[in-house]
């Protein structure tokens, strides 16, 4: 499965692109790597052109080596990863794993163009070096290949941020989650702070993935999902110059795994659950955590456009009218949470402030009416 979504990805990037994609940054979760026994690992390993070795005929693993170039038939490409904080205490197996991987990739014999890896780790460590660091230094920090957050910390920090409204843009975004990100993982070092090395690798990042393997929920049901995917686009968009191919796996149904780059997969679960009528239905029945759920969804669709800019116009509107404008469904919101009618009101008014949404002025008095009128509902409420 982890070939099927790495051939996948490589098939995306080639959709608008000659040659390969030189470096791939991928976000990898303790969740998942339990439920699919490592779909997400192995696919990094398949893209590093690496394969694990295991003892006899048994499932344990007792290290890594390389396919050869003739059988993996394209270059050895560059991979680094972003993991949770679950993943860099339950996996320390899988961090020395890559680790090993990495150096055994960078000590092969072939050319540069046929071996990502071994270029970029000359290429960092040579820009290391000029910008002043020794060279055995500049050497080590070009290695690591597994990124997170400090020993003893969990998340991004980019949800925060968005949550508290005190930034002005992607470059804003990307400040934090360097400072969340910057810690390296390897046999040797634990959570050690290396922003320059993180940066430089990020700066080289054409592609990023995130994987889901289950159908129960989906990228717009949690601020984790923009938190550390988003952040890691918005991230590499500000170390690169450029904005990134972002890529969602799907391996719930084993028999047709699909991959969508991250705008497609927002307009995908926009039009089949946010705008869905039976969504919506099915939530009335809930009450108060019913009308939670919608403004939550409305958050963290907001949160994927801050991060990666992956929302049309459209798909606001399409909202408004949806939860703000329908007399049945905001009135229905404000009975049973007041809060969430303010909540949702807030972010479209937010998204217009912010330039992520161009609205008409109709639209935007509408909203604004709805919004004042939360807020006197909510301290008419509260004394």
């Amino acid at each position: 499965m982890g070939k099927i979504l790495a051939d996948q990805m490589i098939a995306k990037y080639k959709e608008g692109k000659d040659g390969w994609p030189e470096s791939t940054a991928m976000v990898v979760w303790a969740g998942n790597t339990v439920k699919t026994c490592g779909e997400d690992f192995v696919e990094c390993l398949y893209l590093m052109g690496m394969r694990p070795v295991y003892l006899g005929s048994s499932p344990t693993v007792l290290g890594v080596e390389p396919v050869p170039l003739e059988e993996l038939g394209r270059p050895r490409l560059d991979v680094s990863l972003r993991i949770s904080g679950l993943f860099r205490d339950m996996f320390p197996g899988l961090i020395r794993l890559m680790d090993q991987a990495v150096a055994k990739a960078a000590a092969l014999d072939e050319p540069e163009n046929m071996n990502y890896i071994k270029k970029h780790i000359r290429e960092d460590s040579e820009k290391l070096i000029a910008e002043g660091m020794p060279a055995q230094q500049a050497l080590d920090e070009s290695y690591p290949r597994v990124f997170g957050c400090a020993p003893g910390c969990y998340g991004t920090g980019v949800a925060k941020l968005i949550d508290s409204k005190q930034w002005q843009d992607f470059k804003d975004i990307a400040k934090v989650f360097e400072t969340w990100s910057n810690y390296t993982y390897t046999s040797k070092e634990h959570g050690v702070s290396h922003p320059k090395a993180f940066r430089q690798r990020m700066s080289k990042v054409e592609v990023t993935i995130k994987n889901e393997s289950q159908a129960e929920y989906d990228m717009l049901d949690s601020d984790d999902f923009y938190g550390y995917h988003g952040g890691l686009a918005a991230y590499v968009r500000d170390a690169s110059g450029s904005k990134p191919l972002s890529i969602t796996g799907h391996t719930d149904d084993p028999d047709r795994p699909v991959s969508r780059d991250i705008n497609r997969e927002v307009a995908r679960i926009v039009r089949s659950r946010l705008l869905n009528p039976k969504w919506t239905e099915g939530l009335m029945r809930h009450g108060f955590k019913g009308a939670q759920e919608i403004a939550c969804a409305v958050d963290h669709f907001f949160g994927w456009d801050a991060t990666a800019g992956t929302a049309e116009d459209w798909m606001y509107k399409a909202m408004a009218e949806r939860y703000m404008f329908d007399d049945r469904i905001r009135e229905w919101m404000n009975s049973v949470n007041k809060w969430s009618v303010l909540s949702v009101s807030e972010r479209l008014l937010e998204a217009s402030r912010r330039g992520m949404w161009n609205a008409d002025e109709e639209t935007l008095r509408k909203l604004e009416r709805i919004y004042m009128n939360a807020e006197g509902n909510i301290e008419e409420a509260m004394s």
